[in-house]
């Protein structure tokens, strides 16, 4: 058994992958810089060692890099390991994963599909802990009527606006900067 991670850059910063094998397993946005990104991954995944990924895998690295560079990158067919993953989160992951880059849908629409309305909350929270953040897409999930919502990475709502605006989702706002 192979378990290894890989840093890379992308458009929005040096993101991460880890994989078990030929499976992802998890998924990093970026930490602030290429450093920390690498000392999250190392602590996450302790028994990892850091390397060149396997092809498959590397495929996915990419994929991300592309649908981060405003690529219309489809990533619902990297396989990733749901093993440790709740059902219910898997079900709401499983949903989100067939949001198309450049759509949206709402935590009240995923709660809907998955037959319990009412569960809009339980569908943010599923969101919040998603370990394979860009190929289980979180944040093309908002609040009801379009608003951001929350957004666990770091840099918050506005790495989530950024990936929105890259996939063509937002229109770029222009700012005083």
């Amino acid at each position: 058994m192979t378990l290894g991670f890989t840093v890379f850059d992308t458009a929005i910063g040096a993101c991460g992958l880890a994989w078990r094998d030929d499976v992802v397993i998890g998924t990093s946005l970026p930490e602030g810089s290429t450093p920390r990104t690498r000392a999250w991954l190392a602590q996450r995944f302790p028994d990892a060692v850091e390397g060149p990924p396997p092809a498959s895998v590397r495929e996915a690295v990419d994929g991300i890099v592309a649908l981060l560079s405003g690529e219309r990158r489809d990533l619902a067919g990297i396989e990733l390991d749901l093993a440790a993953v709740p059902d219910f989160n898997r079900r709401a992951y499983e949903i989100a994963r067939t949001i198309p880059p450049g759509k949206t849908l709402t935590y009240g629409d995923i709660a809907h599909r998955l037959g319990m309305p009412g569960s809009a909350q339980a569908v943010g929270q599923a969101m919040g802990h998603n370990p394979f953040p860009i190929v289980v897409p979180c944040h093309r999930v908002l609040a009801a009527g379009g608003r951001d919502g929350g957004f666990s990475a770091r840099g918050g709502v506005a790495t989530k606006r950024r990936m929105l605006v890259i996939e063509g989702a937002l229109a770029d706002e222009p700012t005083l900067f």
